[in-house]
């Protein structure tokens, strides 16, 4: 993927940048595979803010995709590769032989007119889906399954990919994209291949109107309220007020807010740190 840059002619389009859109090949989705996404304003059930700053944005038609691949051992054509705004990485289209369609996340290097598949007798391609039993060590693999079944749940973003370092009885070892190596069961899928899409992280907004789009709304600095509002406001001058933390004093930095005594602690190798 490439980025499209501005010619510096505002303020705005000076640092501006925005995807190329070379990888996608068709820019109208599947009608039966949208949804139609509902802005929360950044509310849960109740009603109270639970994440702050959420708020008006573009209407969003997300793309319901396929992350169990339970077509075991059918083939499918790839028919296009689409945006979907719900999600940092591009969408494939998948044409089966039996006429379903259906939409996967986009690995790099899947091109329109490849053929696809999921399940033990599939090879180890680019874009096929297999138990980690049956794929060979030292691949980038993605969309990986916690609990056999349940659909890939891990490795999903735009750019990353896990490597499969070992395998131990009934377990495998994965390497997270964040250095973490962790302990999944062998029984469970994975999609060979990385995410494409890699660029996604070095888009520049350069103007404010570009986040609202996204649904972002302004955001006002701690150290510029008052005492009441926040552990950071108050002061003569530019005080720092210590650490960067949230209204409610949890800390952003220095502070581990991993459960010690979480079930899954077990399943992990080897921190990320």
């Amino acid at each position: 993927m490439s980025l499209k840059n501005y010619k510096p002619t505002t303020p705005s389009s000076r640092f501006r940048s925005v995807p190329g859109g070379d990888e996608i090949t068709k820019s109208r989705p599947e009608k039966k595979l949208v949804v139609s996404g509902k802005s929360t304003g950044g509310r849960n059930f109740a009603g109270r803010i639970t994440v702050r700053h959420r708020g008006g944005g573009c209407r969003r038609h997300h793309r319901i995709v396929d992350f169990k691949r339970d077509k075991h051992n059918v083939s499918a054509r790839v028919a296009a590769i689409e945006y979907d705004p719900g999600r940092s990485a591009h969408v494939a289209l998948l044409n089966y032989v039996d006429g379903e369609k259906r939409y996967i996340i986009a690995p790099m290097n899947l091109k329109v007119g490849a053929v696809v598949m999921s399940g033990s007798s599939a090879e180890p391609a680019v874009g096929n889906m297999l138990p980690l039993e049956r794929i060979p060590l030292g691949l980038t693999i993605h969309n990986i399954e916690l609990s056999s079944g349940h659909g890939g749940q891990l490795v999903r973003g735009a750019g990353t990919g896990a490597i499969l370092m070992a395998r131990e009885g009934k377990f495998a070892h994965i390497k997270m994209p964040s250095g973490e190596i962790r302990m999944i069961s062998i029984k469970c899928m994975a999609t060979i291949g990385q995410i494409g899409n890699l660029e996604h992280e070095t888009v520049i907004y350069g103007k404010a109107g570009a986040a609202r789009w996204r649904g972002i709304r302004p955001t006002v600095r701690g150290r510029a309220m008052n005492p009441i509002d926040h552990p950071l406001g108050g002061g003569e001058g530019k005080a720092t007020g210590g650490q960067p933390r949230s209204p409610w004093g949890q800390y952003a930095k220095s502070m581990k807010t991993r459960n010690v005594r979480s079930k899954s602690n077990k399943f992990i190798v080897s921190r990320r740190k």
